[in-house]
């Protein structure tokens, strides 16, 4: 299966207008066995939008004809790929979460306050919001692999330099190494809805991105467990740089592992496409393609930019909460570091499982504004329930209170994702999650720094009350935000259709082969 780093044009994105569109040499290349569409103007001249006008009327057929046949088939390799990106994505957010865990040691072991060990998380997400533009760019015209390379790349490069900030007087450092690692995550993070469309069929993409984000979410929970536990809360400032290293160490060496095997393993797309909506996206020409126009297009659909603010919401909320957890636990149950981490595990872990129900869930049956608009509810439902019961000196309480807010809030991250998808199709997925992402990490920073001041001047209730308000607001126009589901009207004309013929206005069928080896 050859690689093709420099794919361009892989989404249907622009606009046809009268003229005949062009087969060009490119299209066949990258979808074998599909031809080109040909359109010729519609009684009243008007131009006809590729993916927005997929269910052409049979009315129309005298001025629309098609070539069979697209063949499709899934590889076994997909899953390979998939499971390499998530071990990618998990050493990455790993390192997002091991200074603020243990948040009140590294305090003071740097000597600084807890607005600076905030920064070392939320640089992760200030880094975002300038370089998702570009990052959107290169998917687009440098491909899959190129991007998961590169990010790997600034992942493994900030944890070497983490490893020599292991002093009291080298937060600066230790402060950079997290900005490199902060800039990976630009690279990564919107990836999991993207890798699932090109790698994966019909019945299995949500399960599919929902994987991807599991892989972050690990890291996650891996960044609540096992910081507590390599850097213990000792006195000797020796030995606690000690500690210290250790885990800069570990951390560099899988980041490392990781960046050798994208190298030699990661492959940019499987030979033939998964789907028949990924064929049709496949044999668009590139200088049909226009990366600005994209954008725009996306930023004039409003149940999109609906989405874009309900995410933002519900993720920045979860951002909030994994930053400013230690400090949570500690004001109520001082010297549980390490059973704040386990509770910040506790999150992940249920919101992984909720990740992977939806996913599963979607693909059986295909609600996606219903079942996101019950987990966003249940999510306001978890938050409301946490902040009552933090404070009641039960650490069994919070545990599974806790977990019950992270089953349904994590799990929000692969639907508002796929959604994203079906309500953009066929806009690139990566360009439609990378904006989602930029929205979580905007309402990330706010929330956290204002949570964290409303924590330092009125408590932790009053803190969480603040990210229920929002989680309302967000739960409400989660309501309003009208489901069009463009890929599966797509992949369902053309199942349905047969061959091609004008008197019935159908289309050909796509050849599926179920498995195929490496």
């Amino acid at each position: 299966m050859p690689q093709n780093n420099t794919w361009k044009g892989n989404r249907a994105n622009s606009e046809v207008g009268g003229e005949e569109w062009p087969r060009s040499k490119a299209a066949k290349n990258l979808a074998p066995g599909l031809t080109s569409l040909q359109w010729s103007p519609g009684p009243l001249g008007r131009a006809i939008s590729v993916g927005s006008r997929l269910d052409v009327e049979a009315s129309h057929c005298d001025k629309a004809e098609l070539v069979p046949k697209a063949e499709t088939k899934l590889y076994h390799r997909r899953w390979f790929v998939l499971f390499l990106f998530s071990a990618v994505s998990a050493s990455n957010a790993f390192m997002w979460l091991q200074y603020g865990i243990i948040s009140n040691i590294f305090m003071r072991f740097y000597n600084i306050d807890s607005l600076a060990i905030d920064w070392l998380s939320m640089i992760y997400l200030l880094t975002y919001i300038p370089l998702i533009l570009p990052v959107l760019w290169l998917l687009d015209n440098r491909g899959i692999r190129d991007v998961v390379l590169v990010g790997s790349a600034f992942n493994c490069i900030g944890a070497w330099i983490k490893i020599g900030s292991a002093g009291p007087a080298l937060f600066p450092v230790t402060f950079f190494g997290q900005f490199m690692c902060s800039v990976a995550t630009v690279f990564v993070l919107g990836i999991p809805s993207y890798l699932a469309s090109v790698w994966f069929g019909e019945t299995e993409v949500s399960t599919a991105c929902s994987i991807g984000v599991l892989g972050n979410q690990l890291g996650i929970a891996i960044g609540f467990l096992v910081p507590p536990i390599l850097v213990p809360n000792v006195d000797d400032m020796d030995e606690l740089a000690h500690h210290i290293s250790i885990m800069f160490y570990i951390t560099a060496g899988v980041a490392t592992l990781l960046f050798i095997l994208v190298v030699f393993v990661f492959q940019e797309r499987p030979k033939l496409p998964p789907t028949q909506a990924q064929a049709t996206a496949r044999s668009i020409p590139p200088e049909q393609y226009s990366y600005i126009a994209s954008i725009r297009r996306l930023l004039r659909n409003k149940p999109f930019v609906l989405l874009i603010i309900t995410y933002g919401l519900n993720v920045g909320c979860f951002y909030a909460v994994g930053t400013l957890l230690n400090r949570m636990i500690i004001d109520h149950y001082p010297g549980e570091e390490v059973n704040a981490g386990r509770i910040g595990l506790t999150i992940v872990i249920a919101g992984m499982v909720g990740s992977l129900i939806c996913g599963i869930w979607l693909d059986k049956t295909k609600t996606y504004k219903q079942t996101t608009l019950a987990v966003y509810f249940m999510s306001l439902v978890g938050m409301i329930v946490y902040a009552a019961t933090l404070s009641l000196g039960h650490l069994w309480v919070v545990f599974i209170t806790a977990g019950a807010l992270g089953f349904f809030m994590t799990g929000y991250l692969p639907l508002g994702f796929e959604f994203a998808v079906e309500l953009t199709y066929p806009e690139s997925e990566g360009t439609s999650s990378g904006l989602l992402n930029c929205s979580a990490q905007v309402f990330g920073i706010m929330f956290t720094i204002c949570q964290g001041k409303i924590i330092d001047n009125f408590g932790t209730l009053a803190g969480n009350i603040f990210l229920c308000v929002f989680l309302l607001i967000g739960t409400i126009i989660t309501g309003l935000i009208k489901s069009d589901l463009r890929r599966q009207n797509a992949n369902q004309l053309a199942k349905a259709a047969g061959p091609s013929d004008c008197q019935n206005g159908s289309l050909s069928a796509p050849v599926v082969i179920k498995e195929a080896k490496f």
